[in-house]
């Protein structure tokens, strides 16, 4: 048949399993393109090729009809699982972990401590910079943007103390941007293997960080606003613009940017995902 299915002998028409004459055009972190099989892709990277072959109206032809549909299903139960097993959850270490600012409070005062509210106070400060808020504006006025709406969630360390911790966070399910603009790289294995023997041979000296927030480097590529929750204390209701890269989709994209853009920073050529600084001095 021209879908390349066939009948069976109970007179059932069944899709042949095959990816046999399609190749892909894959472009390699340095750059070069090569054609790959669909086959080896399909066994690599099957969820983002199916996101792919949706995206791109190619999702019906006989190579991928066979499999896309199991790829999505399978996708989704995983993800419902997390979510229920995430709602289920509801203490840890014999601690209650709350599900909202307003039920982390409320532990808070039954409880007769201040753990949650000063993992919240935390995280709000190390964010504030992120926001801007316009006075004398309303939801309405604002409409011609994209509201974000977010939230924090809550979870427990296990460092002996017990520390509360607070992360705010988006609904990044609620939009569907293109790939393009959410993916960011990493630097190899490669490059820092090349860049360890590189400063063992001048005998440099080597220092190592944590970047904590390091996304609120970047200008937001945006236009988003939201309208501030029990989080932002006495600001609650306020609308707010996000002026940088936290909690969206584009974010990979916006710090992928501004090394490029402030600061001396430079790509380096054979790996994006890897920067070096370039002292003016």
């Amino acid at each position: 048949m021209a879908d390349r299915s066939y009948i069976t002998s109970a007179k059932n028409p069944v899709i042949k399993k095959t990816t046999r004459g399609w190749k892909l055009l894959m472009e390699w972190t340095d750059g070069s393109m090569d054609w790959v099989k669909l086959s080896e892709v399909k066994e690599a990277y099957p969820v983002q090729l199916t996101e792919y072959a949706m995206a791109n109206n190619i999702a019906h032809e006989p190579a991928f009809k066979w499999w896309v549909h199991k790829v999505i299903k399978r996708k989704e139960r995983l993800i419902n699982k997390v979510k229920s097993k995430y709602w289920r959850t509801t203490h840890k270490f014999v601690i209650e972990v709350p599900k909202s600012v307003e039920h982390a409070y409320e532990i808070d005062h039954t409880t007769g401590t201040s753990h949650w509210t000063k993992a919240i106070e935390k995280e709000m400060w190390n964010v504030l910079i992120a926001f801007e808020k316009i006075d004398d504006v309303t939801e309405a006025e604002m409409r011609t943007g994209k509201i974000k709406p977010g939230h924090i969630i809550f979870d427990i360390k296990m460092d002996g103390a017990f520390t509360r911790k607070a992360r705010l966070v988006a609904d990044g399910q609620k939009t569907k941007p293109s790939a393009s603009i959410t993916y960011s790289s990493v630097v190899s294995r490669d490059s820092v293997r090349t860049a360890l023997t590189i400063a063992s041979l001048n005998s440099l000296h080597i220092s190592a960080c944590d970047i904590g927030n390091a996304y609120l480097n970047a200008a937001c590529l945006e236009k988003l606003w939201i309208v501030a929750g029990p989080e932002f204390g006495s600001e609650k209701g306020s609308v707010i613009i996000i002026a940088r890269a936290l909690m969206v989709k584009i974010l990979g994209r916006s710090l992928e940017v501004y090394p490029s853009t402030d600061h001396g920073d430079a790509r380096i050529p054979a790996d994006p995902g890897g920067s070096r600084c370039v002292d003016e001095n």
